[in-house]
């Protein structure tokens, strides 16, 4: 029996230090790289309200769990097989003061949370327009396998593999699939948001300052998966302007064929051997011009009343990809005579 609970009570020990030892290591890691991907080191309001809530929840849940993790060890300490001092009581069966002490004390958090999720519901809303004295950039998102493509409809171009826009200005994102259901998440600037074909989401993010920071797809969708990430380039206004006119003359058109690539099965790295010219960067593609419409014509396309051919559904075993032939080619850069 004393060897059973010496086991337990060195186990409840080393739970309580690798909990410990957890909180502190996740604390210290996320300012080990120079792109931000966690909440935790938040980079923006919405990401910084969310650390705010995070902390508070686990303050008032600690004081339920912190007495377990402490007086569990003690009990076995204190009642273990050869302390002669501990009182054997086997006739106690009730105390007032203990009953109102182990439910009340849980039903008072569960109250406090309730009322905190509450608010912060209404407060986080990722439908809710941030609060501003600029426009927000409007940006429409397409989650693809296994890339994300970005249309900057007031600009007219479109990016894969590289999210921009300006430091202090909101950025509303309206997102939908047309492939599996997909989880987006920027995670050191807002929270995450599901995509599904055929519907419709909507997220607001703003950044503090210039950065960079790790977006990715949450929801497994295949063995392209652990690809699917990015980064969310906050710039300054004049390098915000200069990008824009990058993609203008660095990118391609995006029409049938072209978005025909991208909705094939593919990581970003595949589709940019296919797509990508000398001038764009190593890690993302350029587009423009672009369909105006196109957003609204990806969604669209699954409120007709019939099934998608599997052929012509990204994401489906049996979508066939535009031919070789039909895929637009760079033109022939030619050198001029000296």
């Amino acid at each position: 029996m004393s060897e059973l609970r010496v086991t337990a009570l060195n186990s409840c020990c080393a739970l309580s230090k690798r909990l410990v030892g957890s909180v502190l290591m996740l604390t210290l890691l996320t300012g080990c790289t120079d792109i931000a991907d966690s909440f935790l080191d938040p980079h923006g309001p919405i990401a910084a309200a969310q650390k705010l809530h995070f902390m508070r929840v686990t303050g008032l849940t600690m004081i339920a769990v912190a007495p377990v993790l402490i007086f569990v060890p003690l009990i076995l300490w204190r009642f273990r097989y050869r302390n002669q001092r501990a009182r054997y009581l086997p006739d106690w069966e009730y105390s007032a003061p203990l009953e109102i002490v182990m439910w009340g004390v849980p039903a008072a958090i569960i109250v406090a949370l309730s009322t905190m999720l509450w608010h912060s519901t209404k407060a986080l809303d990722p439908y809710r327009p941030l609060v501003s004295d600029q426009p927000p950039l409007n940006v429409q998102v397409v989650g693809l396998d296994w890339k994300w493509l970005f249309l900057y409809p007031e600009q007219g171009i479109a990016t894969v593999g590289e999210l921009a826009f300006p430091a202090g200005r909101p950025v509303a994102l309206t997102l939908t699939s047309d492939t599996v259901m997909q989880s987006f998440l920027i995670s050191a600037l807002a929270g995450q948001i599901y995509v599904m074909p055929g519907m419709t989401t909507k997220l607001q993010l703003l950044a503090d300052a210039p950065g960079r920071f790790e977006g990715e797809n949450t929801q497994f969708n295949g063995t392209g998966f652990v690809h699917q990430k990015f980064p969310a380039i906050a710039m300054t206004d004049t390098d915000f302007d200069a990008w824009v006119n990058s993609v203008k003359s660095d990118g391609i058109v995006l029409d049938d064929s072209s978005y025909g690539v991208l909705a094939a099965p593919s990581t970003e790295a595949e589709a940019h051997q296919i797509l990508a010219t000398s001038s764009m960067p190593d890690n993302a593609l350029y587009f423009s011009p672009t369909q105006p419409d196109l957003f609204s014509a990806i969604t669209h396309r699954y409120h007709q009343g019939r099934p998608i051919p599997p052929n012509a559904q990204p994401g489906s075993a049996a979508f066939a990809p535009p031919r070789a032939e039909d895929t637009p080619k760079p033109a022939a850069e030619t050198e001029t005579p000296q």
